[in-house]
């Protein structure tokens, strides 16, 4: 009997090798090659923040407008990518309101980050919040663009018959590029996806399939790695995973076609 198999790839840092800058805003360091996950994991009571603006409309504005002022008079929608405790948006807006955070803030580390990656395949601001002192303790932007395999992987996969799905804490907006690119439907793509919700979507889909498989790289993925059949931790973006992380996962991979040979040897011994 043939095995039905998914396979949950989260996006940054997974699909995607991440450029990614944050500005301590307690002292207006900036820091390079962060992981905006560990950043949040820090401290409980924290939660990284996804802005979903036209950068155009950032880089238009006064830069000393307060961030609060933006997001009011553009209508800016903010999404909770990750967090380290239950977070609700009403908390967010209400923290940004008490901080002096501008957009000359979000611009800085916008330009940054576009410098560094000048062939960037999306692009990306945020912030960090934190609801116990009531603060913006880092603004962040972060780019990306697929790994030269990612596109080989996913094709492999398809031929050995697994679907592929994206849950990721990225926004719709930049997950369209990516689906399109790889030929994976929307209704396959779940965006702005929290720690709990990549593990719920990981369970959800242990009910219609036989093997869920979950590949992700960071602190929000590690629900959905121990929920699935078989969790797979990359480390293809070469930064350090905390122990905890790393325990959570059943395999540690260091290239994305190593994807394609775990269910290869899946299949040597169960047919799927």
């Amino acid at each position: 009997m043939e095995k039905r198999v998914a396979v949950v790839f989260d996006s940054a840092g997974t699909l995607l090798h991440m450029y990614r800058v944050a500005k301590e805003m307690s002292t207006g360091s900036i820091l390079e090659d962060i992981q905006s996950t560990l950043l949040v994991a820090e401290k409980a009571n924290r939660a990284l923040v996804i802005l979903r603006t036209r950068f155009e409309d950032l880089w238009q504005c006064d830069p000393e407008m307060e961030l609060h002022d933006f997001i009011d008079m553009y209508n800016i929608d903010l999404g909770i990518s990750c967090s380290s405790s239950p977070f609700q948006l009403d908390d967010v807006y209400g923290i940004i309101r008490q901080n002096r955070t501008k957009v000359s803030d979000i611009n800085e580390v916008l330009s940054i980050v576009k410098g560094r990656c000048p062939h960037v395949f999306y692009l990306a601001a945020g912030l960090v919040v934190d609801s116990q002192e009531n603060i913006v303790p880092y603004v962040l932007s972060t780019g990306g663009q697929m790994y030269s395999k990612t596109s080989a992987a996913i094709k492999h996969l398809r031929e050995l018959g697994a679907d592929i799905y994206i849950a990721s804490g990225d926004d719709e907006h930049n997950l369209k590029r990516l689906a399109s690119s790889l030929a994976i439907p929307m209704k396959d793509v779940f965006a702005v996806a929290t720690t709990y919700d990549k593990e719920s979507i990981v369970r959800n889909l242990k009910e219609t399939y036989d093997f869920v498989i979950m590949v992700g790289d960071g602190m929000n993925d590690i629900l959905a790695l121990r929920a699935a059949d078989v969790g797979i931790l990359t480390s293809q973006q070469g930064d350090e995973r905390p122990q905890v992380l790393m325990d959570a996962a059943d395999v540690i991979i260091g290239n994305i076609m190593d994807v394609v040979d775990i269910i290869k040897n899946m299949g040597e011994h169960t047919t799927l």
